[in-house]
């Protein structure tokens, strides 16, 4: 008769589901014994008039609140994909430099928020811009929850400033996209016909050489029929890059159709068109006033430097909030 440990990766697979649950169980019966006898401290407080220790209960209660609203927020990611690792591509659009370097930042911005959150960041493939910045740049997320976190960080991102590249010092408006899709594993069947695909190799331009490795080893695969474009230099062979590279195309193919069948706007899904206008889901206005606010759930901030600094925290938990709510 077969055993669980026959199977060792479904045994952990499953060993994991039920550490999750326990730990779920185990926050549920603590959060309602907590409340529970801070229910009988407020009656005894009152029966004592004790101020003092009516306002350490309600500090009690209302961590007691932020902690289950935290809970409430991770009990929303329950997607096929969203404990998996992520894939997060940025890509410069209108606005010239200005635009590459806003692209940047914005790398910046997600490599912050995932070490903050003690996520592993691996750098897949840079493109440099012309004078600063950063034409493109994927990334890999690695850690619990990471594509169900930033699933709803892809779009366009809108940045008005006062330009440095400026010598007039006038304000300009750059726009910037992000593809967010899972790493998936070798169970997920995607049948690509090579004929398909065209493949090009390229010598890998990280910034400054920090990232990637500077060889002739790049590979960029283009799938012609849905024109998803994916690349990879991370590696130091061309053969290793291409399977990293075919991996990721497969993931992309995979979330798009999985993403149609949810009857989701198929544009979304796909390779962003113009970089302009027409896509965005947050704005970032540095000048005349600074406010950050996403487009689509009406969460704001004025406080630039910590979300350009990684503290995203507000838009990804009111966009998985505004999910559950429709």
């Amino acid at each position: 008769m077969p055993t669980l440990w026959d199977n060792q990766e479904e045994a952990l697979k499953l060993t994991s589901e039920k550490n999750i649950l326990d730990e779920n169980i185990s926050f549920y019966e603590n959060l309602i014994d907590s409340l529970a006898s801070d229910e009988e401290m407020i009656e005894l407080a009152e029966l004592e008039n004790d101020e003092d220790m009516l306002k350490d209960i309600y500090s009690h209660l209302e961590n007691l609140k932020s902690d289950a609203k935290q809970k409430e927020l991770l009990s929303l990611l329950s997607g096929e994909f969203d404990k998996n690792d992520t894939y997060l591509e940025v890509h410069s659009g209108s606005g010239g430099t200005e635009a590459q370097d806003w692209a940047e930042m914005l790398l910046r911005m997600y490599s912050r928020w995932a070490e903050k959150h003690n996520y592993k960041v691996s750098y897949i493939e840079e493109t440099e811009g012309d004078v600063a910045g950063l034409k493109s740049a994927t990334i890999k997320i690695t850690g619990l929850n990471a594509y169900g976190w930033l699933k709803g960080e892809g779009g366009v991102h809108r940045l008005v400033r006062i330009s440095p590249f400026d010598s007039n010092a006038r304000r300009h408006t750059s726009f910037a996209s992000i593809n967010v899709y899972p790493v998936v594993d070798d169970k997920i069947n995607i049948e690509i016909n090579p004929a398909d695909i065209k493949m090009d190799t390229y010598r890998s331009s990280g910034a400054g050489g920090q990232h990637v490795n500077k060889t002739e080893s790049a590979v960029r695969l283009t799938h012609i029929p849905s024109g998803v474009v994916v690349s990879c230099q991370t590696e130091r062979s061309q053969f290793a890059n291409r399977e990293h590279a075919m991996n990721m195309l497969k993931a992309k193919l995979y979330e798009i159709e999985q993403r149609k069948k949810e009857q989701a706007s198929e544009q979304q899904w796909e390779e962003q068109g113009d970089n302009g206008w027409g896509y965005q889901i947050r704005s970032y206005v540095l000048q005349p006033y600074k406010m950050i606010k996403d487009l689509r759930t009406g969460a704001e901030t004025s406080d630039d430097r910590a979300v350009l600094d990684g503290e995203i925290d507000l838009f990804l938990s009111s966009y998985l909030s505004s999910k559950s709510n429709k």
